[in-house]
């Protein structure tokens, strides 16, 4: 993990479009596992995204450690697009292995 802080960062959900879903398997890049939210850099279509997730809490709850998101792991994500922000979407749930994982 790199010693970069997202804390200041947060997004309204409605700034999301769900009417465009997103899923598709990839590999992380980065990941920061801390509140507001836990966020991953992944490759998509050829670009490097940033994947917004649910709070660290509410990943830990549903089983989602911060060692499970770690730069390497190989996921399917399931995900909506930033309306404005070309290369920033926001997971709606979780594949790892042959496990699923609901985040909202």
């Amino acid at each position: 993990m790199i010693g970069i802080s997202f804390a200041f960062v947060h997004h309204g959900w409605a700034n999301y479009d769900q009417d465009k879903v997103l899923d598709f398997k990839t590999t992380i890049e980065h990941s920061v596992y801390e509140n507001p939210h836990a966020l991953a850099k992944v490759k998509y279509n050829g670009a490097l995204w940033t994947v917004y997730l649910a709070p660290a809490s509410r990943m830990t709850t549903r089983g989602l450690s911060a060692e499970m998101i770690k730069k390497g792991t190989t996921m399917r994500i399931v995900a909506y697009p930033h309306k404005t922000v070309k290369t920033e979407m926001r997971a709606e749930r979780l594949f790892i292995g042959d496990k699923r994982y609901e985040l909202r």
